[in-house]
């Protein structure tokens, strides 16, 4: 599980207006919406919103270390607000800085312990095998005012998942689903969990049964190809491939997985 940065749309209307009308002067020249865009947060250096709009168009154009210079000058200024810990880690967890990305949402908690922050950090203890992603799920499942019981279930069925215990995984992604039919990161984790464990057939059951409720899930189509496979059922599998492809037409192993299959 990866955190994506995504350009957010402002809170304030005058500000976002105004950033728009900056933008959409100069829509094809990517230098002019970049300028646009620090122009806005210099003139409301206090918008979260803004803030995260110029790191989210930096993370859209992949520069991460424009991005981390952002919200790092952002911190400088206001080392109290939690939001900008909290977009620290997405970014530095983009970097594959696990490590920073933690102790980023470590500081935010420190501030403010927002669900989801909590959320966030039990993810990222899962997906490094820390069993303290367990005693945050239980923290969220004794908070009820966090609503968070679906995503407490997932860190530890995620966290059981990647520690090897596909088997202990597997019911905790079965009470995800229970609470949300449209979860499709539990449909998608137990399917791993069920492929890992050789059962190849039942992890396509789960795919299909994803793909049908969400018939734009890529990452479920490759996973439903990589099961094909396995059941010896090819055009199946270049069919799931390319619809992986058809949703997300920069999915690398998606490609790949067709080249082997002699389809370019």
């Amino acid at each position: 599980m990866k955190y994506i940065i995504f350009i957010i749309c402002c809170t304030s209307v005058f500000a976002c207006n105004e950033t728009k009308k900056q933008i959409e002067k100069a829509p094809v020249n990517t230098s002019s919406a970049e300028a646009a865009l620090k122009k806005a947060v210099e003139l409301y250096p206090d918008s979260i919103i803004l803030l995260q709009n110029l790191v989210g168009y930096y993370g859209n154009v992949q520069n991460y270390d424009a991005a981390l210079a952002t919200v790092n000058n952002a911190i400088q200024k206001d080392s109290s607000n939690p939001a900008f810990w909290d977009i620290r880690s997405a970014i530095l967890n983009e970097k594959t800085d696990t490590i920073g990305a933690i102790y980023s949402l470590q500081r935010a908690i420190a501030i403010y312990p927002l669900p989801a922050y909590i959320i966030s950090l039990g993810a990222l203890y899962a997906e490094t095998k820390n069993p303290m992603a367990l005693e945050l799920a239980d923290a969220l499942l004794i908070g009820n005012k966090a609503k968070a019981e679906k995503e407490a279930y997932f860190i530890k069925g995620l966290y059981y998942s990647l520690s090897n215990e596909k088997e202990k995984a597997i019911p905790f992604f079965d009470k995800c689903i229970a609470i949300n039919y449209t979860f499709m990161d539990a449909y998608l984790e137990k399917a791993i969990a069920l492929y890992d464990l050789k059962k190849y057939r039942e992890a396509a059951d789960v795919l299909e049964k994803a793909v049908t409720l969400q018939n734009s899930f890529a990452d479920g189509y490759f996973y439903l190809g990589k099961c094909y496979e396995k059941l010896n059922r090819p055009q199946d599998a270049i069919e799931a491939y390319q619809m992986a492809l058809n949703y997300d037409e920069n999915f690398i192993e998606a490609k790949d997985a067709l080249g082997k299959l002699g389809v370019k």
